[in-house]
């Protein structure tokens, strides 16, 4: 048994190392054919261009951060704020119906909610916003914001509830309100728990895909705007993936390249959120 278990856990590590592997090796091609210098900091990313060709990922990078700078402005607040009345003002009974329905969002195939996005949430905002194009990085933002709205909150109320209620009683007790309570008392008690949630939600609103490529389009722009159409990384892989670019073409070798630029950002995030819950957890 002793063996069959490490055989199982070493499954999940040669996976890994094989797919690094790969994104290394190919990615090493592209390199060979696109200088590195051009493909770090270029501002125009026109692979499709017959004459002349450019990979300066820029533009995909901006495009990816967009939308994650939107979703994250959706989910942290609500999130929090769920999570607080979660944990400190809902009932236990109250507490076993709503958590579960929040959960369920998180099981909502993305497609579903990339459709969400381009036929009720883009048409909702063009009623606001009567220049927003219908691709564009803010409903996807949105949407990929309820996407992991359930993450941010499930966690961050596991966070809330491992804080002992003693301190609360404490607060209480000095003439604190249950608001007070939460805010200044248990936030603070259990913020390594919510920011290691608010940096595994970024991860995942960075390696979102379905939303963006179906919602923000495939125009890859170097600005700041989100009323256009705009593509992601993970957009960008997903029209190479479809067949517009033969097998050992300069574009298909990009794909690799820009996976290993989302793995990398992922892998940052991953580790950012390993520091944070041990820089900044408290033990009782």
């Amino acid at each position: 048994m002793p063996k069959l278990l490490f055989i199982t856990a070493l499954v999940s590590v040669l996976a890994t190392v094989g797919i690094v592997f790969t994104l290394i090796f190919e990615t090493v091609e592209f390199f060979r054919r696109v200088p590195f210098i051009d493909y770090i900091f270029g501002t125009e990313w026109m692979p499709f261009s017959g004459t002349n060709p450019t990979y300066g990922i820029l533009p995909l990078i901006v495009g990816t951060l967009k939308v994650t700078a939107i979703a994250m402005a959706v989910a942290v607040p609500l999130g929090l704020a769920a999570a607080i009345y979660l944990s400190e003002y809902a009932s236990e009974s109250v507490r076993k119906v709503i958590k579960p329905i929040l959960e369920v969002l998180a099981g909502v195939p993305t497609i579903v909610y990339g459709f969400f996005a381009l036929t009720f949430v883009t048409p909702l905002l063009q009623e606001i916003i009567p220049g927003l194009k219908i691709f564009n990085a803010l409903s996807p933002g949105i949407v990929v914001g309820i996407m992991i709205l359930p993450t941010i909150a499930s966690l961050s109320e596991d966070a809330m509830s491992s804080v002992p209620k003693s301190m609360r009683e404490g607060a209480l007790a000095l003439g604190s309100t249950k608001l007070e309570v939460a805010l200044k008392i248990v936030v603070p008690a259990a913020l390594s728990g919510i920011l290691a949630s608010a940096v595994l939600g970024i991860s995942r609103a960075i390696g979102e895909t379905m939303i963006v490529s179906l919602a923000g389009g495939a125009t890859p722009k170097f600005d700041g705007q989100v009323t256009d159409s705009i593509q992601t990384m993970t957009a960008y892989i997903v029209q190479v993936s479809t067949g517009d670019a033969g097998y050992g073409t300069t574009i298909y070798y990009s794909i690799y390249a820009v996976g290993f630029t989302l793995f990398i950002f992922t892998l940052l995030m991953n580790l950012i959120a390993g520091f944070i819950s041990k820089r900044f957890r408290e033990e009782y």
